[in-house]
């Protein structure tokens, strides 16, 4: 089941691919509801509150199904991974892949009352690529937009970008209202053209958020719901306990909490996820001299049994891997899943080579969801010689203090997705997740081999990238596990790969 339900996502992941390598178009449909019934309220239980409503600052995974019900974004993307039409109902490559020709439709408008056009697209692409955003880079390689006609937008590229359709469907294309985008007040007010409105009576921030249905949307059919309730529940316990009591209809979830949704009438929805392990990122010895050497790098892989963090914690919810790519993705090499078998005396004996006999110290966070894996790689690291002091950072600062490049090492979860997108935001030295601008000349020439690649040779050099991530040790990855997901027998939730969470349109109440 395993090797067939790969085949399938890449079979989707290649026609993706082949559609955004090529020159190339697509147009014309409007993809339906999954489902004949509709009505009601879909309530979702979210492990992390709203931060910012600012497109700008939009971050992919959980967060991101507060901002969807809101903001249409450019292009859609299916639950079999394909790129689709939708606030732009064609789209069209040039045959060097460096200018995107896309038709917008003229019978949107936002909730405000203002119309979209192309106008409006160029103002909210630029805002997104000037924002100080996560994911502000995934739009680096535009160098400039044109609006030619009022339903004509046209992106020119200083270079190939094998991502920029799929981010035109998620974050980079959502779109606000251009009074919105001038008013600066985004951050606490959404104000798009999805299909829903954020219920600013019924919504009491940090507790609730409701959305209502926008009256004037272009596509109903694809939103069965007439409400969607979004409430913040951080702990897992309370989630589960919400979900058994009928408070919500959905939420994420952990491999301990399917029996018990099992036993309660709880569908278990589960599908390969996120990577977990280590966050080496101070490659260059900043705080931690020692981390300079790849052979330290290699040891902290050597140190730490992920086989048996995933088969005792994660009750063998997963597979194991010491690659950051997904599996799906063209960057994804089986070969490289067993570099790093678990040697507690192999990495003692990399650290005194490398000239740490007697080891070193580290200080990692201790981030709330991660309190078992941190001791337990705590212990492991300290047998080979690695004292680790931990750090607590409350789950609103997490990503912040991540991103600050404060840790050198932490432990954390990672939903890859597409190859080329994984490489701008943890790899290049300009990634926002390589917070010490990390770089060798041999790296950034796979790197750019790997942007320039054809369809043809795609998957050699996007996996020649992942193998020197590997054998350089910038990462300690040790599984990619499932995603658990768990619903409530009135509710139908259609996994999406490359995500934590559903997207907002993967729900459709039960027939």
């Amino acid at each position: 089941m395993r090797i067939t339900a790969r085949l399938a996502t890449a079979a989707a992941l290649i026609a993706a691919g082949a559609l955004a390598l090529t020159g190339c178009s697509a147009g014309g449909t409007t993809p339906a509801s999954t489902s004949a019934a509709s009505g009601g309220t879909l309530t979702l239980g979210a492990a992390l509150d709203a931060s910012s409503w600012d497109p700008a600052d939009a971050e992919f995974g959980n967060r991101l199904q507060y901002m969807q019900p809101v903001y249409d974004s450019l292009l859609h993307i299916t639950a079999d991974l394909e790129i689709e039409p939708w606030l732009a109902s064609a789209y069209e490559y040039d045959e060097s892949l460096t200018t995107l020709t896309l038709t917008l439709r003229d019978d949107v408008v936002f909730t405000d009352g203002e119309a979209f056009t192309a106008d409006v697209a160029k103002a909210n692409l630029e805002h997104f690529a000037a924002g100080t955003g996560q994911n502000s880079i995934t739009l680096a390689a535009v160098s400039s937009i044109e609006a030619p006609s009022p339903t004509e937008l046209v992106l020119t590229l200083s270079a190939p970008d094998p991502a920029l359709l799929r981010n035109l469907a998620l974050v980079s294309g959502m779109q606000a209202s251009p009074a919105a985008l001038e008013g600066g007040d985004l951050k606490t007010t959404p104000v798009g053209s999805g299909p829903y409105e954020l219920d600013a009576d019924a919504t009491v921030v940090g507790s609730t958020y409701t959305y209502t249905r926008n009256p004037e949307y272009w596509n109903p059919d694809a939103f069965p719901y007439d409400s969607i309730v979004i409430t913040p529940l951080t702990d897992l316990t309370a989630r589960l306990n919400a979900l058994k009591s009928g408070q919500i209809d959905a939420a994420i979830a952990d491999a301990k909490s399917m029996k018990e949704a099992e036993v309660s009438g709880l569908t278990v929805n589960t599908m390969e996820g996120d990577w977990q392990g280590l966050f080496i990122v101070d490659r260059a010895g900043t705080k931690v001299p020692a981390l300079a050497d790849a052979r330290v790098r290699q040891a902290l892989n050597l140190a730490v049994d992920g086989d048996a963090i995933l088969k005792n914690v994660r009750l063998g919810q997963g597979s194991p891997t010491t690659q950051i790519f997904n599996p799906t993705s063209t960057a994804y090499d089986e070969a490289l899943d067993d570099a790093y078998p678990y040697d507690p005396e192999k990495a003692k004996e990399l650290l005194a080579e490398a000239g740490y006999p007697d080891g070193f110290s580290l200080t990692m966070p201790a981030i709330t969801g991660f309190e078992d894996l941190t001791t337990l790689v705590s212990q492991q690291l300290g047998e080979v010689g690695i004292t680790v002091e931990t750090q607590p950072v409350t789950p609103d600062q997490v990503i912040s203090s991540l991103l600050s490049g404060e840790f050198p090492v932490f432990i954390f979860s990672w939903g890859s997705s597409n190859s080329w997108q994984d490489i701008l935001k943890l790899v290049q030295p300009t990634a926002p997740w390589n917070m010490y601008a990390n770089e060798t000349p041999e790296l950034d020439a796979l790197i750019l081999a790997a942007q320039q690649s054809t369809p043809e040779d795609a998957e050699d050099a996007f996996r020649a990238v992942s193998e020197y991530l590997v054998d350089e040790a910038w990462f300690a990855p040790w599984y990619v596990q499932n995603n658990i997901y768990l619903s409530s027998a009135d509710t139908t939730v259609t996994m999406q790969p490359q995500n934590v969470v559903p997207y907002i349109w993967n729900y459709a109440p039960a027939s």
